[in-house]
């Protein structure tokens, strides 16, 4: 976490890129469907890991790892 950050904080995040999303797009149709949103996002997050450690940007790392949390969430939703 950054300095100052709290667990409930992030959670709040999550949440409200998971609802930021809901509003700008349908729910998942089908289970692959998700799979695939979560795979782009993880993906994404990815990219910004293989930076070299003294290039990476902390705070896009975050907020890839925050979409992929909310994409999980919204899959919970959507598929389970």
């Amino acid at each position: 976490m950054m300095p100052g950050e709290t667990s409930d904080k992030i959670l709040f995040e999550i949440q409200a890129e998971y609802l930021t999303a809901s509003v700008k797009f349908p729910e998942f149709n089908t289970a692959h469907e998700g799979y695939a949103v979560i795979l782009e996002e993880l993906d994404e997050l990815w990219d910004e890991v293989k930076r070299n450690p003294e290039a990476r940007i902390r705070e896009a790392m975050r907020k890839e790892a925050i979409q992929v949390a909310a994409m999980a969430l919204r899959f919970i939703i959507d598929c389970c």
